[in-house]
């Protein structure tokens, strides 16, 4: 990871996590020719999307990916995004698979994501407990206390 993104009115990192199955619970990226263009399609998006890809593991029946998404963009976008378009691409190049898969959903609607980081839920929770400084609600004063 290359760690924090500038943008104009901020400063962070968006890294998520994603793991997603196939629909039914069938395995068809079990053949090689599947599995790359599993694999590709993924990529695609991410190039296409402005996705920093950083890890991406295409197993028979799910796949895990690791990835930087857009600041401005929801963890649904960009699930939406990733199997959208890989389920159409596959069912155009591979239409054996609309035999299996009847109504052109490749993929579960289910989905986990987690957010990821640099720092662990302890430093958080460390940083959290022993901020420095008050976080104090401002008391606003009322124009009595101005006048003398």
């Amino acid at each position: 990871m290359k760690g924090l993104k500038h943008f104009n009115h901020g400063v962070g990192q968006n890294c998520f996590h994603f793991v997603w199955k196939c629909k039914y619970a069938m395995d068809p990226m079990k053949f090689y020719g599947v599995r790359c263009d599993v694999e590709r399609f993924l990529r695609e998006v991410c190039e296409r999307r402005g996705f920093e890809l950083y890890e991406l593991s295409v197993q028979s029946d799910h796949v895990h990916m690791f990835c930087d998404i857009p600041h401005t963009m929801t963890v649904s976008k960009a699930l939406q995004l990733l199997k959208g378009y890989s389920s159409y691409a596959l069912m155009k190049k591979h239409p054996w698979l609309r035999r299996y898969f009847r109504k052109g959903h490749f993929w579960s609607p289910g989905k986990f994501f987690r957010s990821v980081g640099n720092v662990t839920a302890e430093t958080i929770e460390h940083y959290i407990n022993c901020s420095q400084g008050s976080w104090d609600v401002y008391q606003q004063k009322t124009l009595g206390s101005f006048a003398h």
